[in-house]
């Protein structure tokens, strides 16, 4: 096993344990709602792709719902197979949903593909870089570098700032976020 690869490993659990100590704290759904509408500008013909909650993920759902209310277009990404990047379909809250490849529900095929200009990404750790550390699918970081080789795309982490750490082990296959909202604010990645 490459020395990488062990210490995302060890990272991985470690900062799942902070994520699960930072999510016991209180839901800070309403708090990103007003620091998403203070710093972050939308053009009003933009797609926007979130990810339905798991485990103790920072709940976008209140977030969805008020950037729904607003008029914008967004989506849900959709496992389709290992190896490759997401689909990402629409999504409101009338959309029939079903349980996907890890028990994340997803919308069901009959929703549009589309490709997001904005994608609200959740992650287990995040540096000052924006480095993101997932959970080792590389299904982002695939997804990602494929939308941007169709049309520019922000990648726009989420989390708890308890999240941070000093440096997200990485490589070549790793592809760096734009930013990250947390319940402290909006962080722009430093240098890229």
């Amino acid at each position: 096993m490459s020395s990488i690869v062990a210490r995302k490993r060890r990272l991985r659990t470690e900062a799942k344990k902070r994520r699960d100590e930072a999510a016991a704290k209180g839901d800070i759904g309403a708090r990103l709602i007003d620091l998403f509408e203070q710093h972050v500008s939308l053009p009003r013909d933009i797609t926007i792709s979130g990810y339905y909650p798991v485990g103790s993920e920072a709940n976008i759902l209140p977030l969805l719902n008020a950037l729904q209310q607003k008029g914008l277009d967004l989506s849900l990404p959709v496992v389709d197979k290992s190896h490759s990047p997401l689909i990402f379909r629409r999504w409101d809250e009338a959309t029939e949903m079903q349980e996907g490849a890890f028990g994340i529900l997803e919308p069901t095929p009959d929703a549009a593909s589309v490709y997001p200009g904005l994608m609200l990404i959740p992650l287990l750790a995040f540096d000052r870089q924006g480095n993101r550390l997932g959970y080792g699918g590389g299904f982002y970081d695939l997804s990602i570098r494929s939308i941007r080789e169709q049309q520019p795309v922000y990648a726009l982490g989420v989390a708890f700032a308890a999240q941070e750490v000093s440096a997200v082990p990485c490589d070549k296959n790793d592809t760096t976020l734009d930013g990250i909202l947390t319940e402290k604010g909006v962080m722009r990645v430093e240098a890229k």
